[in-house]
């Protein structure tokens, strides 16, 4: 029997990984996580916690490398929470998120299938058309940048590779703003200092938007801010103030003010042009969200007659990108702003055979069941928790022929396509797509059909 104790060194081979990217070794019976290794290689590990039946460690020294190991090509990867990735190249990263999918839908859906497909994107570096980059002050400075790896300690990163190279620019700026004007940086443990979060939105043109949180009504020196945000960016769109002094880990606040020019962009999808404020929901890759959206329509096996049901639905991106093809498309969302988002972007783009209601979920879908409107197809693009308690059953009880399920975290789509499954719904097939690369981050569309049992 091994020694299993805190700082004890053995040797591990590396089987495979976690929800998290992390790789997993067994030990007499126990499970240990060690971040940044490989399946198939062996590593002398320093356990630093032990539990009854799992343990955590880290790798000391590496014994057999994998041939999937590669070079990490960013300098904060180590202490950066960010990117869980960047020790293996593309390929491998794939198989474990295709293997995470197959995984969850077996271990936790109790379903036989298997996950064929996976649909890399094209380009891993400098993809996402938002960030949040958390404002601290530092030892050396203001940083600006991303949280530490399991913390809430700011690193300041200067070139995120996620990011666009002016969204890093613009980041830049502010943190030279800050520290010529000694503006002072938010710390969340006392509740004091004035910058919490830099926020930038970019679009397929290259505009930016970008809005500064603060935590009070205004800046000092808010014109020469806008100016050294000009400065560094070309395509500056906007500059927008919001305000949150809440006692919070919700980033945005309710009130806004712009500074400069205009408080929203247009951004093209699947054909369809889309006008996002600060606090509409988008997804981050638009490239893949093509592929993720188009797999969601072509397993709605629409003909042009159908009515289709879309909850969850946003600014009605999916929605809208339904309703080229169906005859109706509902779409119902719980935020506000999202729901007058849908309809102006329904307007902007000419569709007339889709409506958006706001309210609850569940809710709007009981509704329309006890109107007697029963969809051919369902949609479903919920945030991360999945499903709210219930749904599951109104969904069934308005009897679809199919629901399409559009997820974020595979756990919680299997959890939803077992009760799904116990209300006569067989998954027929699931297909993940990579929003974002290097992260342990991965999207699934799923189809199920009504059994005919």
């Amino acid at each position: 029997m091994a020694d299993l104790k805190k700082n004890s060194v053995h040797t591990l081979d590396i089987t495979g990984y976690t929800a998290e990217g992390m790789g997993v070794a067994r030990l007499d019976g126990h499970v240990v996580f060690v971040p940044n290794t490989i399946r198939g290689e062996q590593w002398q590990v320093q356990l630093l916690k032990v539990n009854k039946n799992v343990a955590w460690g880290r790798g000391v020294k590496l014994l057999l490398a994998s041939a999937r190991r590669v070079p990490s090509d960013c300098p904060h990867s180590g202490p950066c929470g960010g990117c869980q990735f960047r020790h293996m190249d593309y390929t491998e990263e794939l198989q474990a998120k295709r293997q995470r999918v197959e995984d969850a839908l077996r271990r936790v859906g109790g379903v036989d299938i298997t996950v064929d497909t996976i649909h890399g994107a094209a380009d891993t570096h400098r993809y996402r058309n938002k960030v949040q980059f958390p404002v601290a002050q530092g030892k050396d400075g203001v940083h600006v940048g991303l949280f530490r790896a399991r913390s809430h300690d700011v690193l300041d990163v200067p070139d995120c590779l996620l990011q666009t190279e002016q969204t890093n620019a613009l980041g830049r700026a502010l943190k030279q703003w800050m520290e010529r004007g000694h503006v002072s940086a938010y710390d969340e443990k006392t509740g004091k200092g004035l910058v919490r979060h830099l926020y930038v939105r970019t679009n397929r043109a290259g505009e930016s938007l970008v809005c500064i949180v603060v935590n009070g009504k205004k800046l000092p020196d808010e014109l020469g801010l806008v100016r050294a945000l000009r400065d560094c960016a070309s395509q500056l769109a906007g500059v927008v103030l919001n305000v949150n002094q809440e006692d919070t880990n919700v980033i945005l606040g309710d009130s806004y003010r712009t500074l400069w020019g205009r408080d929203w962009l247009e951004e093209e999808l699947c054909g369809l042009v889309f006008r996002l404020s600060v606090p509409s929901f988008f997804q981050i890759n638009r490239a893949q969200t093509e592929v993720l959206y188009s797999r969601a329509v072509e397993f709605a096996g629409l003909t042009g007659r159908e009515t289709v049901l879309d909850l969850y639905c946003g600014i009605g991106t999916i929605s809208l990108a339904m309703a080229q093809k169906a005859g109706k498309v509902i779409g119902a969302e719980i935020v506000p702003e999202a729901i007058e988002d849908a309809k102006e972007n329904a307007a902007r783009n000419g569709v007339t055979n889709a409506e958006f209601f706001c309210g609850d979920a569940g809710q709007i879908a009981k509704k329309l069941a006890d109107e007697g409107v029963r969809p051919d197809v369902i949609c479903v693009d919920p945030p991360r928790k999945g499903l709210a308690a219930g749904v599951t059953d109104i969904l069934a009880d308005m009897g679809p022929e199919r629901i399409v399920y559009v997820s974020c975290d595979p756990a919680t789509l299997a959890r939803d396509v077992k009760l799904l499954a116990e209300r006569g719904y067989v998954l027929k097939c699931a297909e993940a797509v990579d929003l974002f690369p290097r992260t342990q981050h991965i999207e699934t569309a799923a189809l199920l059909c009504r059994s005919c049992e």
